[in-house]
């Protein structure tokens, strides 16, 4: 798995992990029970504290992306029931609301999201 975190971004390194896993999964380069590594070996990889992995580690869970036991370790969840869709789409309408806010115009939203969209798609896959 190739995680890049950068040390200088705004953006909490524990949620700079979880956003590239989840990004990861969606463009399928980390499929359905492929195993994470562990909390030490990531947080070593990246000279960070074991506490911030386990903080996204934890994230992902709570929101039913990986599953954790002690014979796999975390490994990427089956897909199944998505129990996170309303609070989905509260951060999504809290974007959307943003884009407006800033002036932008729909077309540029909907162009933006459907590229952004695009960059998520699994290789050789169409939207």
């Amino acid at each position: 798995m190739d995680l890049e975190i950068d040390p200088l971004s705004p953006t909490p390194i524990y949620q700079q992990i979880r956003d590239r896993i989840v990004e990861g999964i969606a463009r399928g380069e980390l499929p359905r029970g492929q195993r994470l590594p562990s909390v030490r070996a990531l947080a070593g990889a990246f000279a960070i504290n074991p506490a911030t992995v386990s903080k996204a580690y934890d994230l992902l869970r709570a929101e039913g992306l990986v599953v954790t036991n002690a014979k796999s370790g975390t490994v990427i969840a089956p897909a199944g029931d998505w129990t996170e869709a309303a609070a989905w789409q509260s951060r999504l309408r809290t974007l959307l609301a943003e884009a407006r806010a800033h002036g932008l115009a729909e077309k540029q939203i909907l162009d933006a999201a459907a590229h952004q969209l695009d960059t998520l798609s699994p290789v050789g896959s169409e939207r």
